[in-house]
């Protein structure tokens, strides 16, 4: 089974839009600091990085599902020509109304990227900017990273973080920590090593 870390893309990945707008086109896509680099770090750990985002902007019809799909196409080319892979994107395209098993706080694309990649949810991290992320993980048996945002937080996650770098950092930590190589992993970085 493999480990994952899904990701809510806007104010994860990248910057969100305006309050009320959505991102709908490539050129509005502003990938956050420090992004490509925390990828590249759970790359080299072994995680499985899947990205989580519900987009009803195209239920809306103020974009079209192939339009976000190429917005998908090259963020994964961006992100992959600074060295972070995506191992794949999952989006919800409906409304808050009727309710559906995709949209977050459902957990139903955690429970289809799993399905699809052999994953061990109760072994894998959802990070996330919103409650909908939080609850979405936790209905899944993740453990979950909240990022700071404007909304107020009322699900406890287990790591609140300022960035997704900062996010990654305390998840790989917190692997090391549970790991029974901690105590050489510490070592390690007590030599100047970064993980």
């Amino acid at each position: 089974m493999n480990r994952a870390v899904f990701l809510d893309r806007d104010g994860v990945i990248n910057r969100k839009a305006r309050e009320g707008g959505y991102v709908t086109r490539w050129e509005e896509i502003e990938i956050l600091p420090g992004v490509p680099d925390a990828i590249a770090r759970l790359n080299s750990k072994g995680f499985r990085v899947v990205v989580v985002t519900n987009q009803r902007c195209i239920s809306r019809q103020i974009v079209t599902a192939s339009e976000v799909e190429e917005i998908h196409k090259r963020l994964c080319g961006e992100l992959a020509a600074k060295g972070a892979m995506i191992d794949d994107i999952y989006y919800c395209p409906h409304e808050e109304n009727p309710p559906c098993l995709c949209r977050k706080p459902a957990p139903g694309m955690l429970l289809n990227a799993a399905r699809d990649h052999g994953i061990d949810l109760r072994a894998s991290w959802m990070v996330g900017d919103s409650e909908s992320d939080i609850a979405a993980g936790k209905a899944a048996g993740c453990k979950t990273v909240r990022l700071q945002s404007d909304e107020p937080p009322f699900l406890k996650a287990d790591f609140i973080s300022d960035s997704l770098l900062d996010g990654v950092r305390k998840i790989l930590q917190e692997e090391v920590s549970e790991s029974p190589y901690a105590t050489a992993h510490k070592f390690d970085r007590l030599k100047g090593r970064p993980w």
